[in-house]
């Protein structure tokens, strides 16, 4: 894992009040908007708006199940010059299974995301824009996907603030 991904993760977890007290003097949030929290790096310069679900539902064999999971967070990444404009990431706490994809659902449309240990994406650039934009115009979006132990995980994120944090990241890396 990138050293900007983790920061990403540092950053996210920090805003979103999962990790310790003591940790939460070092941030770089730059602003909220509604239910997405917006973030800026300089070395590299990258800008990000992210958000945590607002319901988990976890499941084996159709029947609801306690599990432990890592941070749930929904990721748009914007990079001047990395040709990243609007790169959606999901991390859903825990490894998804070998070879699975994450359903997305934003109101009906529906997307697929590639998997790798505890991250899934678009797979091209025009799929992370077409997904930006059903993000825009939505009001929820659910995924739903498959760990590597079986459980099935349904996480519902708000999109209500979307446009203005992604408007916010965006203008702060050009």
């Amino acid at each position: 894992m990138t050293s900007s991904i983790m920061r990403v993760i540092l950053a996210a977890t920090l805003a979103l009040g999962t990790a310790p007290a003591i940790a939460q003097e070092s941030t770089n949030q730059v602003a909220v908007r509604t239910d997405w929290s917006v973030f800026t790096e300089e070395s590299p310069k990258e800008c990000w708006g992210v958000s945590k679900p607002r319901e988990t539902v976890n499941s084996r064999n159709g029947q609801p199940v306690s599990v432990r999971r890592g941070d749930i967070l929904l990721f748009v990444t914007f990079r001047p010059g990395s040709g990243a404009n609007g790169e959606i990431s999901f991390t859903g706490g825990y490894p998804f299974a070998n070879g699975s994809t994450v359903s997305m659902n934003v109101d009906g449309r529906n997307f697929d995301l590639f998997t790798d240990g505890e991250w899934a994406w678009p797979g091209s650039a025009e799929a992370d824009a077409a997904l930006l934009a059903a993000m825009k115009a939505g009001q929820t979006a659910i995924l739903t996907a498959r760990s590597g132990r079986g459980t099935e995980t349904r996480d519902t994120f708000s999109l209500r603030g979307f446009t203005a944090a992604m408007q916010e990241a965006e203008s702060r890396c050009r």
